[in-house]
Order: structure tokens, then C-alpha cells, then sequence
């Protein structure tokens, strides 16, 4: 019985947890972060901005038809996403980048949900209890959010516009903050 009355707290104090980060949670603003109004070339790629400056900041956000996308620049690859965290729309731009099974991850500062730069793959810590001596492993949620193709010509860094024929789970989030200003996230 006891068991039972010390799981049901626990519940209903993650429950209020949850209620305060859904109403109150705001982001604060990297100031290696930057945000610019992106230009599209003839050939469709999307201009978010120059090499260099992504180099330098380690992420730079664009637009592309209003939808929000990150660029991040790690261990020499650039990589781009949508820029909102497929599990609640946390922005990922104020995320901090970990190496994470062998990995390069972003992780959400909401909720730390963590996605794989190269793939947007969801990862989390499970074990499997059936194993003699079970030890957490990474396990793969699947592709959970959707990257985008980075080409790079002339120092500049161009993002292909996406592919919306085949739908992931940040495509909701996408949506829901489209020409929403990211700025505007700021700490309490």
C-alpha cells in the first residue's frame, strides 16, 4: 500500500512539474545563436547564411516558407533541422550538443529529449531486463525529426527546402511555430 501512495505522489508531482514547464517555460537566447530571414536561389536551395558566421556562432536559424530550421556546425559538418523539438516544440537552437552513443546529438533544453544531428533519430536510455546483468543502453526511437540537406558554395551555406511528401513527428511543431519570430524566446 505504501508503494502504491509513493507512486501516486510521485505521479502527481511530475504531473504539476509538467504544468509548470507547459505554462512558464521560456528559452534564453545563445549569443553564439543567431537568427536571419533566409533567401531562396532559383534552383529552390534556401540561403541561410554565410560559412564562415555559422562556423563562428556554432548555429545559425532561417526560414524557409515560414517554417523555422536550425543549421548547426560540429566537428566540421554542418547539419540542418526543423528548429523546433519534435516531443513539445522546445527550441533546439538553445540546445547544447553532446556526443551521446558514439553520436553528435542536440539536446532539447525543455525537456532533454535528445535527436542525432546527422539522422533526427530520438534516442533514450532503456535497458533490457531480460538480459542476465542489465545495463542502460542508447536505443533509437526512430527518425523523429525532420533534417534538412546542407550544400555549401561559395561560403555560403544553402538548405534544400523539405521534403513535405513524407511527414515526421517535428512537422506538428513546425507548423505550430511557423512565422513565429524565435527571438521572442527569452528567460524569465
Amino acid at each position: 500500500m505504501l508503494d502504491f501512495v509513493i507512486l501516486t505522489l510521485h505521479y502527481f508531482i511530475c504531473f504539476l512539474i509538467s504544468v509548470v514547464i507547459w505554462q512558464g517555460a521560456k528559452d534564453v537566447d545563445l549569443p553564439t545563436s543567431s537568427t536571419r530571414t533566409a533567401e531562396t536561389t532559383p534552383d529552390g536551395l534556401v540561403l541561410i547564411g554565410k560559412e564562415d558566421d555559422i562556423k563562428r556562432s556554432g548555429r545559425m536559424t532561417g526560414k524557409i516558407n515560414g517554417r523555422g530550421v536550425v543549421v548547426f556546425y560540429h566537428e566540421g559538418k554542418f547539419h540542418a533541422m526543423d528548429s523546433r523539438c519534435y516531443h513539445e516544440g522546445g527550441p533546439l537552437r538553445l540546445g547544447e550538443i553532446e556526443d551521446i552513443g558514439g553520436q553528435a546529438c542536440i539536446v532539447c533544453p525543455w525537456h532533454k529529449f535528445k535527436i542525432t544531428l546527422e539522422t533526427g533519430e530520438g534516442l533514450y536510455e532503456g535497458i533490457n531486463p531480460l538480459e542476465p546483468s542489465p545495463t542502460p543502453k542508447w536505443q533509437s526511437k526512430g527518425v523523429k525529426q525532420r533534417i534538412y540537406k546542407v550544400t555549401i558554395d561559395n561560403g555560403n551555406i544553402y538548405v534544400s527546402p523539405p521534403d513535405l511528401s513524407v511527414s515526421f513527428d517535428s512537422d506538428y511543431f513546425a507548423n505550430k511555430y511557423k512565422n513565429y519570430d524565435d527571438s521572442l524566446d527569452t528567460e524569465k
